[in-house]
């Protein structure tokens, strides 16, 4: 190898190091990587497992009577998975194999029996029993010895043949499919599996669909309290990695930027084993200063307010968090009483939410009380609080849209059911003496959980006080 050549690849080695090392000098120091707070993952898999199969005990058999639905199927293909899928299926199932049929059957149903555990049947045309979870029905076909002695999968048409021994079997009044013009989870049959599963039936049971719509989207809502336990320690790690991010272990005044605090979040979630849903973000801001004049990338300065919106998943399960900070100026111990007022409001909102949200309300109904108690309390603000879990924006009804106050067509008429979870999202604007007067956005979001009671609680806690970046910040964090 030459001089020259070896100079060369030196020289290109450096020009890729030094950007990194001048980075390292300016961005804030990554705390060491923790340890997997919630286990590994075949720990995270058999809870998981256990979720599953009492989740689909619990609710789907009074949810299929609930909406009248003797018999629904759920066909998919790989990589064109129903929304409902990852709700019905074990944490080791990534995908639908080839296609997959699943077909469950209220056997009480004809019988008018009372609804228990037993009375829904699960079967698999196509896949895997999902761990005992669904009965699997395989292949007709002869055993492939060259293959190891595998029985042949379902295929094509002998799958739509399947499902129609399997519902003339059974005789349906009513047969659900995932069709829906107004929700996504549960719009879940695409054109082509509807066309071939049409074709394979035939008219006597084609006019027995009917369009499930409320049953896999509140099967998608429910959760366990067994998931409601883990859901908190989930928010306690969120809270905790929040109030590290805003404090001085993490913000240097005059040298961070918002970018290094977004990416600080990213960092350490995939360090502690976990994930997330959405790029976090992190804005300003600050007295006298329009928000356009910050530029999409500000360094942080002493005296202004941060905001955040993060999120983790774990098993499935997803967080959405925002909360607020000041950065002290020299010589402050504590944040300005026109901040903590502004504060103060956005409290009040979430208050007013949570006292409104209860089974049986529309999203538009509990938006429209909500907006009515805020008027008469004098805050300006906006709500725009959607449901939560397996899904980020979950499925359930939405209260309001940041851009639709006056109600939601459609996704705010669905209805609060009990078991279900909320981000509660708003913001309130006031204005703040100490800045002159200049409007303040207290942005909050909180998750909060409607128990099987129908009872409201926070996940963990909401933020009544600002976290405080500074001299005290560390103490006034905890």
């Amino acid at each position: 190898m030459s001089p020259s050549f070896i100079r060369r690849a030196t020289l290109a080695a450096l020009m890729l190091v030094l950007p990194i090392a001048a980075a390292a000098q300016v961005a804030p120091a990554a705390l060491p990587a923790a340890d997997r707070p919630f286990g590994g993952l075949r720990e995270q898999a058999a809870m998981q497992q256990a979720w599953l199969r009492k989740r689909l005990d619990t609710f789907l058999p009074a949810l299929m009577r609930k909406h009248g639905i003797d018999l629904w199927v759920v066909p998919m293909r790989e990589y064109n998975e129903d929304p409902v899928f990852s709700s019905i299926t074990a944490p080791e199932t990534f995908a639908a194999r080839r296609r997959t049929i699943y077909v469950f059957f209220d056997t009480c149903a004809s019988a008018n029996a009372p609804v228990t555990p037993t009375c829904v049947e699960r079967i698999a045309l196509g896949g895997t029993s999902q761990g005992g979870v669904f009965d699997a029905r395989s292949s007709m076909k002869a055993v492939v010895a060259a293959v190891g002695g595998r029985q042949a999968e379902l295929w094509g048409d002998e799958q739509w043949m399947a499902l129609k021994q399997v519902i003339e079997e059974r005789k349906p009044k009513v047969i659900g499919i995932d069709r829906s013009k107004t929700f996504a989870f549960t719009d879940g049959l695409s054109s082509g599996e509807l066309q071939g599963m049409s074709e394979a039936l035939g008219a006597t049971w084609t006019g027995r669909f009917r369009d499930a719509e409320g049953l896999p989207l509140e099967l998608i809502a429910s959760r366990l309290p067994e998931e409601e336990a883990f859901f908190e320690k989930m928010t306690a790690l969120v809270w905790q990695m929040t109030q590290t991010m805003f404090s001085e272990k993490v913000i240097v005044p005059g040298t961070t930027h918002t970018s290094d605090l977004v990416w600080w979040w990213r960092q350490r979630t995939n360090d502690q084993g976990l994930g997330t849903w959405f790029q976090p973000s992190v804005d300003i801001q600050r007295k006298g200063v329009k928000a356009e004049q910050l530029g999409a990338d500000p360094i942080i300065l002493p005296g202004d307010v941060l905001h955040c919106d993060v999120g983790i998943t774990v098993a499935r399960l997803n967080t959405d968090t925002q909360h607020d900070a000041y950065v002290l100026l020299p010589g402050e111990t504590d944040a300005p009483a026109g901040l903590k007022n502004a504060l103060a409001n956005a409290n009040a909102m979430q208050d007013i939410a949570m006292e409104e949200t209860r089974p049986g309300r529309t999203g538009n109904e509990i938006l429209a009380s909500v907006r009515q108690r805020m008027k008469a309390k004098g805050i300006d603000g906006t709500m725009y609080s959607h449901p939560i879990g397996v899904n980020g924006h979950g499925a359930g009804p939405l209260i309001g849209l940041w851009d639709y106050q006056d109600g939601v067509p459609g996704r705010g008429d669905a209805k609060v059911v009990p078991s279900m979870w909320f981000s509660v999202e708003l913001q309130a604007t006031t204005p703040v003496p100490e800045w002159g007067g200049q409007p303040v956005r207290m942005a909050q979001e909180e998750d909060m959980i409607v128990g099987a009671d129908g009872k409201t609680r926070w996940a963990l806690r909401r933020q009544d006080r600002l976290f405080l970046v500074g001299s005290k910040g560390e103490a006034a964090a905890r």
